[in-house]
């Protein structure tokens, strides 16, 4: 079983960042792929940005440029960098995991409660 908490969302001007956190805790966390997913108002809920094991990392086109993903194993935390944040951007983030190392594509096993990031324009 694996446990995750994320952190640091809130409110943001446009064109501001925010970093997100997502302590994970229960298993190796050097062994789990790692995402961050959101889900904006009226939207079904989408993939933002995924690492694996290895190391490979995937993002959203709507993202790239602007985000970055990255994990601390010491901490066993993976974070989600926000740069340039958009209105559109506003939606609650979800920290997910899967037992699958090289996963980079859901459906992933574990997942956090979400933090609302709320990018005002």
């Amino acid at each position: 079983q694996v446990q995750l908490i994320e952190s640091g969302g809130g409110l943001v001007q446009a064109g501001g960042s925010l970093r997100l956190a997502c302590a994970a805790s229960g298993r190796s966390f050097s062994s789990l792929a790692m995402a961050w997913f959101r889900q904006r108002p009226g939207k079904e809920r989408e993939s933002v940005a995924a690492f694996s094991w290895s190391g490979n990392s995937r993002y959203a086109d709507s993202v790239k440029g602007r985000f970055t993903i990255s994990r601390d194993r010491a901490k066993n935390t993976v974070y989600l960098q926000m740069n340039s944040l958009k209105p559109e951007d506003t939606a609650v983030y979800y920290c997910a995991a899967d037992p699958d190392p090289f996963k980079t594509r859901g459906p992933y096993d574990y997942w956090g409660q979400g933090t609302q990031v709320t990018v005002s324009s």
